[in-house]
């Protein structure tokens, strides 16, 4: 079975079970300054989650595109993405524990025909503190579950993780970890949570790789205390069924106005369990990416160089979905810039591993990433050329200096064979002059056993950038701050800017992306060169007279396919088949804008103040940006 049908499969298993498939949201948060990326498909529906209508209604399922930076030192275990597809299902208050379950098992061992002997579950045994029990609901739902399957269940809990390593599985099939394992909010564990953080217990699906796979005959795992969270690389999470009803509050833990099932199964492991693999490079999902990289490196094979083939075909695939988005995301300093650079800069030091020397060969493979994923996702066809042409220059640039670094690394590497401590002068000169990420000279300086003066390197890094107004790996967060009015006034502002825009410069502007907080806001766009002060000043001139009418704004919720045909402007693929909110500036008849927007507004233009643009500049090839304020 083929990865896209997998995919249609789980779809299409919801949608018979009364879910409305919901588009995939952007790789770049809207409204949420706390992270970079969307990392999980409930990211996008906390709002929802806590309360709010959903457009769709109340049972929802998708494919969501993700992608964890925190992973990038990973990959190479034969399981470890950047970027992967998270197959989800919510219900926002309508089914539960007894529903989602047995779900769950169906589509696996039914529509995917996974053996269910293969399948071991773990939940939370509770935790005192905090007040909240040990899951004995789904316990015994997946005692249940099991029985009709023909299996005879038992139950162990581990206090601790110690205790787990200690006695091993002693035949159970269910197993009750603590709340660092089974317990699921954006922040972790329920201690680390904020107040108004929702979260919950969940209940994970492990598969056993071992009893299966020839690569595991006579192994030590026959003899050895193994559990399913261990690190030994046996069993492996398909998927986690969080079940959403607490909010932690000033007081303690709460119950949500409405309990919630939030679903995540990793499409990537699926697809390796069905195809009988043990390693998510050898599925179909890679095969021809890992087969093209094989021809450029001149034959040399996967199973030889594993790392090396790992890092290049999963750094270059997110590099390609992140400048993908509609967002317009090229490789830069700031922000989720910087990541794509280090993808594509990580990705070109382990080719140079495998000896692959033709020029411009990234493009090569982000070709086929297109090709294969493009009818799915189709923003990576509608930005084809912007992924291959930023691609292509970041390759270059970096192969330009790369060879020089190396070098460079060897004569430091020299320099401190006494001691063992690169320099924060040299690590920085690694970065400044040869284009070294920090991460990536940690990286060589762990294979030579060597340290860095750390400390040091972000003290030097610190004094550049108040030289250069720069940013680093700190990196700017994105959306919007927080929903204050502040906040809101100018996220309304940028709307009346992107008008102005398009009246001044040409249809061609598109929004590429925006960082707004309360003393300003910052917007990038599409435009190939330089704004002069004749266009600046007509652009103020413009939003000033559209606050000054003081025109209401309205908000209509209507199908995706009417706000388009109506003529609103969508800068980013809405995230909803069904409703989407459209935000209509000025009159009916002829509004002054009319866009697909999520975010908070102000009632009317009059409440703005007074427009000014504080500064134009180049964000990345093809995209400027523009940062204004509102002015009492």
């Amino acid at each position: 079975m083929q990865s896209k049908e997998i995919r249609a499969k789980y779809l299409d298993f919801f949608k018979s079970k009364g879910h409305t498939i919901i588009n995939s949201a952007s790789l770049l948060p809207e409204n949420d300054s706390s992270t970079l990326f969307i990392s999980s498909g409930m990211q996008p529906l906390v709002p929802y989650l806590l309360g709010q209508k959903h457009p769709a209604g109340t049972r929802l399922a998708n494919s969501q595109k993700s992608f964890r930076s925190e992973d990038i030192e990973e990959v190479g275990d034969n399981r470890h993405t950047t970027f992967f597809e998270m197959l989800g299902n919510w219900s926002l208050g309508d089914y539960f524990k007894k529903e989602q379950l047995p779900w769950v098992f169906e589509f696996l061992t039914k529509e995917l025909s996974i053996d269910p002997k293969r399948i071991y579950i773990t939940v939370f045994r509770g935790n005192k503190e905090i007040g909240i029990p040990r899951d004995e609901d789904s316990i015994a739902i997946w005692k249940d579950i099991f029985k009709s399957a023909g299996i005879e269940v038992s139950d162990l809990d581990y206090d601790t993780m110690e205790k787990a390593e200690e006695i091993g599985m002693q035949n159970a099939r269910i197993f009750s970890y603590i709340d660092k394992k089974n317990w699921w909010s954006r922040s972790g564990v329920p201690a680390k949570m904020p107040v108004g953080e929702p979260g919950g217990p969940d209940s994970e699906i492990f598969i056993d790789l071992g009893a299966e796979l020839k690569r595991h005959e006579n192994s030590p795992w026959a003899d050895k205390k193994c559990h399913v969270n261990c690190d030994c690389g046996r069993f492996i999470e398909l998927g986690n069924s969080v079940f959403m009803e607490y909010i932690r509050t000033e007081k303690g833990f709460e119950n949500l106005k409405q309990q919630n099932v939030d679903f995540g199964g990793g499409l990537e492991r699926i697809v390796m369990a069905v195809q009988g693999k043990d390693n998510v490079f050898e599925t179909d999902l890679f095969s021809n990416i890992i087969n093209r990289i094989s021809e450029l490196s001149g034959g040399k094979k996967y199973r030889d160089r594993m790392r090396d083939f790992e890092v290049v075909a999963d750094h270059l695939r997110a590099a390609t979905f992140v400048m993908g988005d509609d967002k317009g995301i090229a490789p830069s300093n700031v922000g989720a810039g910087y990541i794509v650079r280090r993808l594509i800069r990580r990705a070109v030091r382990y080719g140079r591993n495998l000896e692959i020397v033709s020029e411009g060969w990234t493009k090569e493979i982000a070709e086929i990433i297109i090709q294969e994923y493009g009818d799915i996702y189709n923003e990576l066809k509608r930005n084809h050329d912007f992924i291959i042409k930023n691609l292509d220059e970041e390759e270059l640039k970096f192969q330009k200096t790369i060879e020089k670094g190396l070098k460079e690394f060897a004569n430091v590497e020299c320099r401190v064979s006494n001691n063992k401590i690169i320099s924060s002068i040299d690590a920085f000169n690694l970065y400044q002059t040869y284009g070294f990420p920090i991460e990536m000279t940690a990286e060589l300086a762990r294979e030579k056993g060597l340290n860095i003066d750390i400390a040091g390197y972000e003290a030097e890094n610190k004094k550049h950038q108040e030289l250069s107004r720069t940013a680093s790996a700190g990196m700017f967060k994105g959306g919007l701050a927080d929903n204050s009015e502040a906040v809101t006034r100018l996220h309304t502002a940028a709307h009346l800017m992107l008008s102005a825009l398009r009246q001044v410069l040409g249809n061609h502007v598109l929004q590429r992306g925006s960082n707004i907080t309360a003393e300003r806001l910052r917007f990038d766009f599409m435009h190939p060169q330089k704004m002069s002060a004749e266009e600046l000043s007509k652009v103020e001139e413009i939003v000033n007279h559209a606050i000054a009418e003081n025109y209401p704004i309205i908000c209509e919720e209507m199908p995706l396919a009417e706000a388009k045909a109506k003529g609103a402007m969508g800068v980013f693929e809405s995230k909803y088949d069904e409703l989407v909110k459209v935000y209509r500036v000025g009159p009916a008849n002829a509004p002054f804008s009319y866009e697909i927007c999520g975010g908070p507004h102000a009632a009317n233009t009059g409440e703005l103040g007074r427009f000014k643009i504080s500064k134009e500049e180049s964000s990345s090839a093809g995209i400027r940006r523009i940062k204004a304020i509102l002015e009492k």
